[in-house]
Formats: C-alpha cells, structure tokens, sequence
C-alpha cells in the first residue's frame, strides 16, 4: 500500500533522514520505534508532504505521491492523528468531527461515517455538544482519532497516540487501534511505548539518528537482544 524509498530530508542545512525506506501492506500494523529525536515524526511530516523530501520516493496504491500537495494525499486515503492531538479546543465534539471530513467525498458521507464514529467511541456521541477543551486526555485522544478517520482514510498514521495519558487509558487506545485496523483501516503507528506496541504490531521499524537499524516481524524484535536491552529495558 505504502512504500517509502530511500528518502532523505532536511531542515535547512541540517539532515533529518537518511535513505529512510519502509514499506505498509494493505490492513497491516506497522510500527516506527525510536527515541525522541530519531526521526520518526519527520518521517511521518514527510509521508503527507508536510515536509519535502530532498531525494528517493514514496508512493502510495501505486502512485507517486512525494510531489502531490498534503491535501490531494489526503483525498487519496491518508490522514495523521497528530502528536498532541491538535484539536479546536472551542469548538465542541461534533465541529471538530465535522472538520475532519472537509474532502468532497467525505461531505458526501459525513452521515454514515459520523454513525461509524460513534460507533467506535460511544462516549463521543455523548459528548458531541460539549467543548472540545473541556474533555479528558483520554477523551480528546479518541476525539483526535476520530476526527482523522472522517476522511474515511485507507492509511491512518498515528503520531504518539499514548503521549500523557494514564497506563489504563494507553491501553485502551491501543484496543481501539486494533479495532479499526480490524475494519479495514491500514496502521503506521509511531510510539514510545515499545512494549504494548510490539505486541500490537504485525511489523516494525527502528530509527536511530535518523537511518533505520533494524526491522522486523514483532515477535522477532521482541526476541532481539538489543531491542530487550536498549528499548525493553531487560
């Protein structure tokens, strides 16, 4: 589905990836492991177009997309859970799903996908009239994942979905990203919590300073000595 080709980005001067390649089949798990720094958001910035990418190629369904605009990505079936959600915070539950489905196609479904939504995550149903800004952490987490699928996306990418929030709470994402990957929906994950994402993931990748090191089945990674000793802490 997606394929990243040895692709290299800058900011400014200074180089941020290098020769980075990672490939997502269609309803597969994928994960970008690494520490703060590494490169995993850039990658992520890259993907949409956020940021240009100096060299290599990323195509997604088989049609180059490096040079596309981040909106014409989007309409063909990317969309990003950001880190720190990045919601309105003044506008309630509802407006906020509703900006997330700003494409043409996506207005023309907004009825059936909004029900989707809901039911996925009942209590934004609840809350649909409440102010974004006065939900909990948990609460404006599936909020910012529900809004990234009203686009009805192909390929959700997820940029630190767990980041400050309670343990129960993390886990209880990480449930519902195994749910809508059993709908249909294709998974890049990047995350700090290398334990509980190895065990979700079919697949992941390790950055380091920007380069990946290492890649592999879960169970494999798992397994590996120098990911027990440097990412699990065994």
């Amino acid at each position: 589905m997606l394929e990243v080709n040895s692709i290299n980005v800058f900011y400014g001067e200074l180089q941020a990836l290098w020769n980075v390649t990672l490939k997502v089949g269609e309803k597969e798990k994928v994960a970008l492991l690494g520490s703060n720094g590494a490169g995993k958001t850039t990658t992520l910035r890259a993907i949409l177009r956020v940021l240009p990418i100096k060299s290599g190629s990323i195509t997604f369904l088989d049609k180059e997309i490096h040079n596309l605009p981040t909106h014409r990505i989007v309409e063909l079936g990317i969309a990003i859970v950001p880190e720190g959600r990045r919601l309105f915070p003044h506008l309630t539950v509802l407006e906020n799903l509703e900006l997330g489905a700003y494409s043409r196609k996506a207005r023309e479904k907004i009825r059936d996908t909004l029900e989707w939504i809901y039911q996925i995550f009942p209590i934004l149903r609840e809350r649909r009239n409440q102010i974004a800004g006065t939900l909990s952490g948990g609460e404006q987490q599936m909020l910012a994942i529900g809004r990234a699928l009203m686009s009805k996306p192909k390929l959700l990418l997820m940029d630190e979905p767990t980041l400050g929030l309670a343990p129960k709470i993390a886990l209880s994402v990480f449930e519902i990203i195994n749910k809508i990957n059993s709908e249909g929906v294709t998974i890049l994950l990047v995350e700090q919590n290398v334990r509980h994402t190895l065990e979700l993931v079919d697949r992941a990748y390790i950055l380091e300073g920007g380069k990946i090191v290492m890649e592999g089945e879960s169970s494999q990674l798992i397994g590996n000595e120098y990911v027990r000793k440097s990412y699990l802490g065994l």
